[in-house]
């Protein structure tokens, strides 16, 4: 299923987060997610724009397979991403089941979300270890995207297209050289 899904870079979050309270949205969530992102160790979802992502979202955990889709030069830009979604029941035993089927866990990491909802639209503003925070905002449909970056007042051309890794490229860092990425730890491979 494709995602409708865009991002902001640098982003002001109290500034945000009382725009988004003005325009009638809720909060809905605050929160620290565990992630580990897994492979095969030929690296091949890696090479063909895609990952398996376990995260425990506090009330629930999700595994997903994401693939870019329409990749471009500009690593900001893609066309958009593929995603396909499924609840588990725990975080360690279902990272333990996908690592007895040979696969690779590539890294763990954290980062801090707070989520808004207005009119089925999701505003999540993102904070992750070592980068400046963004704003992800995912609808049902462009057009609902696009009304939404609208009521914020922001300007729809500056909006982006990709990863959380695309974006610490975009700083300089390169995700996968990282066993542990966190607030509190960072360890390189």
């Amino acid at each position: 299923m494709e995602e409708f899904e865009i991002k902001f870079l640098e982003v002001d979050v109290p500034s945000l987060e009382k725009k988004l309270v003005e325009i009638g949205a809720k909060k809905v969530l605050d929160i620290t997610y565990r992630r580990r992102v897994f492979d095969f160790p030929d690296l091949r979802l890696a090479n063909n724009h895609s990952w398996l992502r376990l995260r425990d979202e506090g009330d629930k955990v999700t595994f997903t397979y994401k693939k870019r889709l329409g990749t471009k030069k500009n690593q900001l830009k893609d066309d958009s991403m593929h995603e396909i979604e499924v609840i588990v029941s725990d975080f360690e035993k279902t990272a333990d089941l996908i690592k007895s089927t040979g696969m690779i866990e590539k890294f763990y990491e954290e980062n801090k979300r707070i989520k808004y909802e207005l009119d089925e639209v999701e505003f999540c503003l993102d904070e992750w270890p070592l980068i400046p925070p963004y704003l992800e905002i995912e609808g049902k449909s462009w057009e609902k995207v696009k009304e939404a970056t609208s009521k914020l007042g922001l300007d729809w051309e500056k909006h982006i297209k990709c990863s959380t890794m695309q974006i610490y490229k975009h700083y300089g860092i390169e995700e996968n050289d990282f066993s542990i990425l966190t607030f509190e730890k960072q360890v390189k491979k």
